[in-house]
């Protein structure tokens, strides 16, 4: 019987998975949106909502909290900066899960797990035409000089 055992154990060891956790926690807060499997957006989810509410306190103690569970301190800066005052007036409920289908290598189910109000931003695609054909010209020239 798996009474009061919630929690998935992600087929890891308890360090590896307190690892694992602590990196989905990270990379959420520094990137606010990232895309992993089911499960493992479902046990990330309560500990970052954890962490905003960590950041929602602003006290030594808190930061002390929070610095010693996220794996940068740019993570924990961003956290007490930017994304706790934005949630400053909700009281819960600070993440969503997305699901985004299946991997193809191993078909496993993708999630999205994000932050409440967090924009997408687009990729900027660098023109490639424009450089090359400017440079063959060079090139042409200083042949045609020499």
């Amino acid at each position: 019987m798996r009474h009061r055992n919630y929690g998935s154990k992600l087929g890891r060891q308890p360090t590896h998975r307190r690892a694992t956790l602590r990196n989905l926690v990270t990379n959420v807060i520094e990137k606010e949106r990232i895309t992993t499997t089911v499960t493992r957006a479902k046990a990330a989810k309560p500990l970052v909502e954890n962490m905003i509410t960590l950041g929602k306190r602003d006290t030594l103690q808190s930061r002390r909290q929070a610095a010693s569970y996220l794996m940068t301190p740019g993570a924990t800066k961003k956290l007490f900066a930017d994304i706790a005052p934005r949630f400053s007036d909700r009281a819960g409920g600070y993440t969503r899960i997305i699901h985004a289908g299946f991997r193809i290598g191993d078909g496993a189910q993708l999630a999205i797990l994000e932050l409440l109000g967090s924009k997408l931003k687009k990729k900027i695609k660098k023109e490639k035409s424009a450089a090359p054909e400017a440079a063959e010209e060079e090139k042409k020239e200083e042949k045609a000089g020499a």
